[in-house]
């Protein structure tokens, strides 16, 4: 697990820097929108995409260090979307990684166009590297996983089916949308860049976003606020769909075991990959603690 924390280091210090550049040249009007955009951005947190599409690049011998703009691009996704989740008219949360919710910290308007500003400046990012087909076709991943058919598709369920009577297969629908393929594309456009097994690496990554989605509907019940970092108990309060409230807590915490499995099984299945890093990373989803 020290060689797996190492790496996991070397990749978010490298993406660390190449952000901090990025929010550094930043200089929209007013001052507000850009104060907004780089603090939503700067507050921390896993980097877990970034991570993600920089280590299956490595993976496969691909000289990582020259696509950070993807990387950013997959971040500035990620935090409009949180952006927009803390909302009063989503999931209404005041904390964000131990701090203010962006729409406690600027308001409510301000928040909402911090978030457009993030995704738009996530196709600026994309568009400086389209250099190429396999570049252009990696963006492209990004696109169908952020919009209407992946995770606005699973975050549109996801707010339908509170407090509705529904089951497994909308449970399914959910995880794929709203979390599964927003983690699968860092792989998936790492696999595209590096001309490896992309539908292989999509399997995984679909089922590790899953496992990602599982744990943290468990961490809503069972885990520490302080740790996590925002509101917990939540799902229940809102009568969110979730695998709690559909299998119960020892059943999902089996589930999600068996999703590790799974996504070790995808693993051990590809060719020309040196897998031990997300072999960790998969066994990292599952025990996090936030």
């Amino acid at each position: 697990m020290t060689d797996f924390v190492q790496q996991y280091n070397l990749y978010e210090t490298q993406f660390e820097k190449a952000l901090i550049k990025r929010c550094a040249e930043m200089n929209y009007k007013p001052d507000i929108l850009t104060e907004s955009m780089r603090y939503s951005l700067l507050l921390g947190g896993k980097r877990i995409r970034p991570v993600l599409f920089l280590s299956t690049l490595d993976s496969y011998g691909y000289e990582f260090r020259k696509e950070t703009d993807f990387a950013i691009a997959l971040e500035c996704v990620h935090t409009y979307s949180l952006i927009h989740d803390d909302l009063p008219a989503m999931d209404n949360d005041d904390l964000r990684r131990g701090k203010a919710s962006s729409h406690k910290a600027f308001g409510e308007a301000n928040a909402i166009l911090a978030g457009d500003a993030l995704l738009s400046y996530a196709f600026d990012c994309l568009l400086a590297s389209c250099t190429d087909l396999r570049h252009i076709k990696a963006a492209k991943e990004l696109s169908r996983a952020a919009g209407a058919e992946g995770m606005i598709a699973g975050q549109s369920a996801d707010l339908f089916y509170a407090g509705k009577e529904a089951g497994e297969e909308e449970l399914s629908f959910i995880y794929r949308n709203k979390t599964g393929k927003l983690l699968a594309a860092p792989i998936v456009m790492a696999g595209i860049l590096a001309d490896a097994e992309v539908e292989k690496l999509r399997e995984f990554g679909e089922a590790l976003g899953c496992l990602f989605q599982l744990t943290d509907d468990l961490l809503d019940v069972k885990g520490d606020a302080g740790v996590m970092g925002k509101t917990l108990g939540k799902d229940a309060k809102e009568d969110k769909l979730t695998c709690v409230k559909i299998f119960g807590l020892e059943q999902s915490e089996k589930l999600a075991e068996e999703y590790a499995e799974k996504c070790l099984e995808i693993l051990d299945g590809l060719q020309d990959n040196n897998t031990a890093f997300l072999k960790g990373l998969t066994e990292f989803v599952l025990k996090r603690t936030n």
